[in-house]
């Protein structure tokens, strides 16, 4: 029953901006932390960001500090990662997920329970 469902990826120059959305169905979503990853073909899939539940606290991947911010909508059960500063190496797949909080560490794909199906995102050079 539960659904993850991004969207806002697409084409964009080096440099440029996008804004990805993740939209949460089927769970209390206040109660659930939520983390963005990204998987380029032939790579790993790789921690991008995560946003703790009712109180909002974000964490990034060292890759991305500074260019991406994470944040939430809860009473629309949706979050976002608003994207800036892209390069050709932000080029990749990317997931939204969904995990109960706890104290689990947020980089590790593997504590969370729900993935969207994910929106690709491709930063020309």
């Amino acid at each position: 029953q539960v659904q993850l469902v991004e969207s806002g990826g697409g084409l964009v120059q080096t440099g440029g901006s996008l804004r990805l959305s993740c939209a949460a169905s089927g769970l209390s979503f206040t109660w659930y932390d939520m983390g963005w990853f990204r998987q380029a073909p032939g790579k790993d899939r790789e921690f991008v960001s995560a946003i703790t539940g009712s109180v909002p606290r974000p964490y990034y991947a060292d890759s991305v500090k500074g260019r991406f911010t994470t944040s939430r909508d809860n009473p629309k059960n949706t979050v976002y990662l608003q994207m800036t500063s892209l390069k050709p190496d932000d080029t990749a797949v990317y997931y939204c997920a969904a995990r109960r909080v706890g104290s689990s560490r947020y980089s590790d794909g593997a504590n969370y329970n729900h993935w969207g199906q994910g929106t690709q995102v491709t930063v020309s050079s």
